[in-house]
């Protein structure tokens, strides 16, 4: 495998509880710690991060700033990075001992990858775990309409833990529009997708946890953080939209590159602040078949069905229906024998018990 010197960048933000694992799994990685740098950018953190950080000053370089948002501390640390490859960890994940050595192969191997992602182990609460992986490695190129379609049924395998993002690629993509507080990480992995191809492996290497103050993955319903990432999600849509045309991006391709992410805002806008009944049902079978383009056909006919009622009441009575049958055990076993939801093509869940 060529030598490369490789900078990782994690990004925290009051990660007393977890920091120390964050970096404690990059100081422990099987690749030489004389091609590897670790820079971490606190983002105004007010708990103990900053001085549990400082246990680890002469092994990474730290930068601290007022707090701004993902995006912000992206900007910052970027810049700061000396590797020919950037990989990125949230100060609340973690990886596995072979995290950096597997992605840097995958790199050095193809000079036509300009960024890796892999699978993921989900922590939740109770210490048990869902590994999610694709059953082989695929490539993309999203500046195609076949690889768009396909970027967005894969991209939940490319979020911040998970990415490795050539420098050359990130300095041609530019600063993140700071107004992305949440979900800058898809900012960057949608350019890099029409900049260069994308390889993803078929093996679990980051353990993305689950906790009470995850701005992005919830576990129970709480307005006040949905509604920043309704407008998060909507600002993140607009601005690689007009990215994407800078970087002579065709204009159909781009719209099926962030269709995913324009309809996740539109969901989120019509629960929160309701709108008209005919938008509901079209925002559902947006995400329908985006998510379940294979999906049978006996399941797109109850799809269908189901939608109907949505033309009869205001969207935020639909989806709080939608939430209520979502917690109902009665319910969810119902549709577990007689309807299952369909599985994404390709990828395998599995369930693992609290170790």
């Amino acid at each position: 495998m060529a030598r490369v010197f490789v900078s990782v960048l994690i990004d925290t933000y009051n990660h007393e509880r977890f920091i120390e694992e964050a970096v404690t799994s990059v100081l422990e990685q099987d690749f030489p710690a004389a091609e590897r740098e670790i820079l971490v950018v606190d983002d105004g953190s007010t708990d103990r991060t900053p001085d549990i950080l400082s246990k680890f000053a002469s092994q990474i370089r730290i930068f601290q700033k007022p707090n701004g948002g993902q995006a912000s501390a992206f900007n910052l640390g970027i810049p700061q990075c000396r590797g020919e490859i950037v990989a990125f960890l949230d100060g609340d994940d973690w990886w596995v001992p072979q995290k950096l050595s597997r992605v840097v192969q995958a790199m050095t191997e193809d000079p036509s990858v300009g960024i890796v992602g892999h699978g993921i182990i989900h922590v939740q609460r109770d210490g048990s775990e869902i590994v999610e992986t694709l059953l082989e490695a695929c490539c993309i190129q999203g500046s195609t309409m076949a690889g768009a379609f396909l970027f967005r049924r894969r991209a939940a395998f490319l979020g911040t833990s998970r990415m490795t993002i050539r420098a050359d690629v990130l300095r041609r993509i530019g600063p993140v529009p700071t107004e992305i507080q949440i979900q800058a990480d898809e900012y960057l992995f949608t350019l890099a997708s029409v900049l260069m191809s994308v390889r993803i492996l078929p093996d679990a290497l980051t353990f993305y946890r689950m906790h009470a103050e995850n701005r992005f993955q919830l576990d129970h319903y709480d307005g006040q953080k949905l509604r920043r990432k309704q407008k998060s999600l909507a600002t993140l849509a607009k601005a690689l939209l007009q990215r994407l045309e800078e970087l002579g991006n065709e204009a159909q391709v781009s719209r099926a590159l962030v269709a995913y992410t324009q309809a996740s805002a539109d969901q989120l806008r019509l629960a929160l602040d309701g709108g008209w009944p005919w938008e509901t049902a079209k925002t559902e079978w947006n995400l329908y078949r985006i998510v379940h383009p294979d999906a049978a056909l006996s399941h797109r006919v109850f799809k269908s069905m189901t939608l109907l009622a949505s033309f009869f009441v205001p969207p935020r009575t639909f989806y709080r229906v939608q939430r209520s049958l979502a917690l109902s055990g009665r319910y969810r076993r119902a549709r577990e024998r007689f309807l299952r939801i369909p599985e994404m093509k390709d990828i395998q869940k599995n369930w693992r018990a609290r170790p």
